[in-house]
């Protein structure tokens, strides 16, 4: 059985950083992209990030690059999300998915999500 689990959300201020975690089990870890995902109230999910894992190669949204940085642990399998100069916009419930192959437009699994408040 695929599980994702996310932690490591919580509150901060603007400017403060935070470091989420997806903790990957129950399928080939290497030959999956995961990516961390977030939707804000009444809006889409977007995608934020992603990393495949057997090359490493890693892409960003462009309202995050610089100022985050998605990484990988291959023996825990599991993928971290350093979000680095918050800001209120980027409040939101965060999910980890994951795809087989490269990194998607959608995703084939998701966790439950972990959530992330801004303060101004």
């Amino acid at each position: 059985e695929v599980q994702l689990v996310e932690s490591g959300g919580g509150l901060v201020q603007t400017g403060g950083s935070l470091r989420l975690s997806c903790a990957a089990s129950g399928f080939a870890f290497r030959d999956y992209a995961i990516g961390w995902l977030r939707q804000a109230p009444g809006k889409e999910r977007e995608g934020v990030s992603c990393i495949h894992i057997r090359d490493g190669h890693t892409y960003y949204a462009d309202s995050v690059k610089g100022r985050f940085t998605i990484s990988k642990d291959d023996t825990k399998q599991t993928v971290y999300l350093q979000m680095n100069s918050l800001r209120p916009e980027d409040t939101a419930v965060y999910y980890c998915g994951a795809e087989p192959g490269a990194c998607p437009d959608a995703y084939d699994y998701y966790g439950q999500g972990t959530q992330v408040i801004v303060s101004s």
